[in-house]
């Protein structure tokens, strides 16, 4: 039983450690690219060593795609406790995407930026049972709700809205999904282009000028 004890003390500080290091990067990067965010930083203003950094994070970009799945799994809980389906959950992940680009414009950017770079689909970032607890302490269902990536989400709300008739004329959910990731991925660089405020209008200007080639909307 000591055992246990001692385990599950030390996992809640890994934890802790982990979720420390992702906020005082999001606090330190505002605007920045994250490719002008040092380690050094990142490590004293959150309290630890180099060591303990590269331990829970072997590469800096690391500290992105933990970003990304915990935002995901912000995006699960909101979907499990008020389900959207078809176009509904597409404007929501809209809506939220702008909320988390006008506060993290760097971050968003940087994280699209490095998923570029990177020859095929870096795999999920590791998101143990204690981080989602310990983000989501009063949440019983965060233990077992499935996360899923924005391409997932996107997927699963355009095969709905396909079935429901929001979307007509198409049958390749692979191929429609693509292209509402393009025009995703696009606005936001596009918007910091032509430094464009708020991002939201443009978001949805650019999806209902797609939606209006792929037939009736009811949403």
């Amino acid at each position: 039983m000591i055992v246990t004890m001692e385990s599950g003390v030390r996992a809640r500080k890994s934890a802790k450690i982990k979720l420390d290091i992702l906020i005082a990067s999001t606090q330190l990067l505002g605007k920045k690219s994250f490719r002008e965010l040092y380690v050094d930083d990142i490590c004293e203003k959150s309290g630890v060593s180099k060591v303990t950094f590269f331990k829970y994070f072997p590469q800096k970009d690391d500290v992105l795609l933990y970003y990304l799945r915990i935002w995901c799994l912000d995006r699960a809980i909101e979907f499990y406790h008020n389900p959207r389906e078809g176009l509904n959950g597409i404007f929501h992940l809209i809506e939220k995407l702008s909320e988390s680009y006008d506060k993290n414009p760097g971050l968003i950017l940087s994280l699209i930026s490095y998923l570029t770079s990177l020859q095929r689909p870096p795999s999920p970032f590791p998101l143990k049972s204690i981080e989602r607890e310990m983000l989501y302490p009063n949440d019983e269902a965060v233990k077992k709700i499935e996360l899923m990536s924005i391409d997932q989400m996107v997927e699963k709300f355009l095969l709905e809205a396909i079935f429901q008739k929001q979307i007509i004329g198409v049958s390749d959910t692979k191929d429609i999904s693509g292209l509402f990731l393009s025009v995703i991925y696009g606005t936001i660089i596009t918007a910091h282009l032509r430094q464009v405020k708020p991002i939201k209008v443009l978001f949805k200007r650019n999806i209902e000028s797609l939606l209006k080639k792929l037939g009736p909307q009811q949403y």
